[in-house]
C-alpha cells in the first residue's frame, strides 16, 4: 500500500467519524426541535382551556356569592321581624 493510499483511508475515515456523529446529531437536533414545537402548541392549548374554564368558574362563584348574599339578607329580614 502506497503513502498516498493510506492518506486517503485516512481522509475517508475521519470523514467517517466527524461526518456519520455531526450528522446523527443534526437529526436528532431537529427531531427535538419538532417535538419541543408541538409540546408547544399542546401547552397553548391546554392553557386556553384552563382559562375558559376558570372563567366559567368564576362566573359561578359570583353567582353562588350573590345568593349568599341574598339569603343573608333574607335571614337578616327574618330575624328583625321576630326580634331574635
Amino acid at each position: 500500500m502506497s503513502v498516498q493510499g493510506a492518506v486517503e483511508l485516512a481522509n475517508w475515515q475521519l470523514l467517517t467519524v466527524v461526518g456519520l456523529p455531526t450528522l446523527t446529531s443534526l437529526i436528532g437536533f431537529l427531531s427535538n426541535n419538532a417535538r419541543i414545537s408541538d409540546l408547544n402548541g399542546r401547552i397553548s392549548s391546554l392553557e386556553s382551556e384552563f382559562n375558559t374554564r376558570f372563567a366559567s368558574l368564576e362566573s359561578r362563584l359570583e353567582i353562588l356569592t350573590g345568593k349568599v348574599a341574598e339569603l343573608t339578607d333574607r335571614v337578616a329580614r327574618i330575624e328583625a321581624k321576630l326580634n331574635i
